[in-house]
């Protein structure tokens, strides 16, 4: 009897890593539910309330110039290093590259690329609202700060809200978004919060923002990821339209490489040897005349035949010197004959 072996916790670990034979018919997409809308109206109440108390310098300017002046990285100077560190987790370069290839795989397992869509589109909103919500509104940062106690609005600056930490809810919320099993969806929720939230409240360490701007980048983060289910319709058409684009891109590259068949050519039939003994054979006359041959090249001078040429004798011997025969001779003349 044949028993299978029991898969150990690597060994499902390394099985979820394998690419999957087909896409999965029965994939997680987030609705629009009235749970999320009611999420989505108290955020954008709460955006709304903190850009009216920077606006009319209520309580909450005055608590960012204490913020300020505390400076806390002062107050704890033995962390300012680990925490120059921890602050590139919420830009938007590095922390994309890292979520963007984290999402690749994912596509590229399950067949599909709704993941990198997805954190595409979530891009595109984050850089389109807070970009815009820090043009139009130009608040100075604590650095440049001008006048004390004043909420430093339109004046040309561009960190209210703080992208650090609006950055950072997305980025890192966008795996809570994506992910395939509630008890996922929960673990990665509570890490991206934690992530979000030291990202900002690093960057008031800094220095860098004032404490209103990270409240209002924390909204504007949850904001975008709330509003994610109304594009996915949109998204979905997009994936469609990119596929039927890759197949028709598959069929002109495959009817191109089938060669073309050449031309049939004529078999060719043997003549009955009856016909042949029947026809005359063809003879050509004697004195048919022969195609003219072209004129052979002749240097241009007079020329004479060769029976009158005078033949040429070369002067002297043809024989070589030889140097010995020629002091043999010097030295021992030879003897006269019949002495």
């Amino acid at each position: 009897m044949r028993t299978e072996r029991n898969l150990t916790r690597l060994d499902r670990v390394f099985a979820r890593l394998d690419r999957e034979p087909e896409r999965p018919a029965g994939l997680d997409v987030p609705r629009m539910s009235r749970h999320r809308i009611v999420l989505f109206s108290a955020t954008l109440a709460f955006y709304l309330a903190i850009v009216v108390a920077v606006l009319t310098t209520s309580w909450l300017v005055r608590f960012d110039w204490q913020v300020m002046f505390f400076r806390p990285y002062q107050q704890w100077p033995e962390i300012h290093a680990f925490l120059d560190y921890w602050v590139v987790l919420g830009q938007r370069g590095p922390t994309a590259v890292m979520v963007a290839a984290w999402l690749g795989w994912r596509s590229w397992r399950q067949h599909t690329i709704r993941p990198l869509l997805t954190f595409g589109a979530a891009l595109l909103l984050l850089n389109v609202t807070v970009g815009a919500a820090k043009i139009g509104m130009g608040r100075l940062g604590p650095h440049y700060a001008t006048t004390i106690g004043a909420n430093e609005m339109w004046l040309g600056g561009d960190i209210f809200p703080s992208g650090h930490t609006a950055n950072a809810v997305v980025t890192w919320g966008i795996l809570a978004y994506m992910a395939s099993t509630p008890r996922t969806r929960r673990y990665l929720s509570a890490l991206s919060a934690v992530v979000s939230l030291s990202v900002g409240l690093t960057t008031v360490y800094l220095g860098t923002h004032w404490l209103s701007d990270v409240f209002l980048g924390w909204a504007a983060g949850l904001l975008v990821l709330l509003a994610l289910p109304w594009v996915e319709p949109l998204l979905t058409r997009v994936e469609g339209w990119i596929f039927d684009l890759r197949e028709l891109w598959r069929s002109r590259r495959a009817g191109a490489a089938v060669p073309t068949p050449a031309a049939p050519v004529p078999a060719m039939v043997p003549q009955p040897a009856t016909a042949q003994a029947d026809e005359p054979p063809h003879r050509e006359p004697v004195g048919a005349a022969r195609p003219a041959r072209s004129p052979a090249y002749l240097a241009p001078g007079p020329h004479t035949p060769r029976s009158e040429r005078s033949p040429v004798t070369p002067a002297g011997s043809r024989r070589p010197p030889h140097s010995e025969r020629a002091s043999r001779a010097a030295t021992s003349p030879r003897p006269v004959a019949g002495g």
